[in-house]
């Protein structure tokens, strides 16, 4: 709440028997899904990754591939999220595009100085793809804290045209700190906590909305 004052790819079977999912980002990803031999075994799922020569790539292994893989299912996820909702503009929606792929949550509004000071108050929860997004009628610092929050929280700081310029990652719940997005700031996203490290939301991203004016780095049209 507001105080006042080179490519991857992963191929993953989803239903035995029945198929895979692939999620790459790279046009020379390379990937494909097939049973194997046998009845009444689990399907495998087998890919490459074109080298700069066709060559085959590695296979996942170390523990820092398969962290990895695991942020690029989360992007998969998000993207598709998106993907589905089409390219218009809604109010209860914010897409957010960057260097690291492109993500879009189901967002409540804050655009009152009462909804603002609630805030994502005393909620025991919240689903995975869903936000809040402060919108303030000019730039300006803005600090927040966790007073009566019970969830961690990320708050992605941007400025009047939709680029974040600063992410705070897992705000602790019911803590009294300030939390400053700095000078500059007229839009802040909450989103569940650790999303944004996750995804590789960072300074730069860029965010998409209705109420992002016609100054927008990434415009509605």
């Amino acid at each position: 709440m507001v105080r006042q004052g080179q490519g991857l790819w992963i191929c993953q079977c989803l239903r035995p028997r029945r198929g895979c999912l692939s999620a790459y980002r790279s046009s020379a990803a390379q990937r494909s899904c097939r049973p194997s031999a046998g009845r009444g075994r689990v399907p495998s799922c087998r890919g490459r990754q074109a080298g700069a020569h066709g060559d085959p790539g590695h296979k996942l292994g170390s523990r820092a591939e398969v962290g990895r893989v695991i942020r690029t299912v989360f992007l998969f996820v998000f993207a598709l999220t998106a993907t589905q909702a089409g390219a218009l503009c809604r109010d209860d929606r914010v897409d957010l595009r960057g260097a690291w792929g492109q993500a879009g949550f189901t967002v409540e509004l804050a655009d009152e100085p009462r909804e603002r000071s609630v805030g994502l108050m005393n909620r025991p929860s919240m689903p995975r793809g869903a936000g809040m997004l402060f919108v303030y009628d000019a730039p300006q610092r803005a600090t927040f804290w966790m007073r009566n929050t019970l969830i961690p929280l990320d708050m992605i700081f941007a400025d009047a045209t939709g680029v974040v310029r600063h992410v705070h990652e897992n705000a602790i719940p019911l803590d009294e700190t300030t939390i400053d997005g700095g000078e500059g700031i007229q839009y802040v996203l909450e989103i569940n906590g650790g999303l944004s490290g996750r995804l590789g939301i960072e300074p730069g991203t860029e965010l998409r909305h209705p109420a992002i004016g016609d100054d927008a780095a990434w415009p509605c049209d």
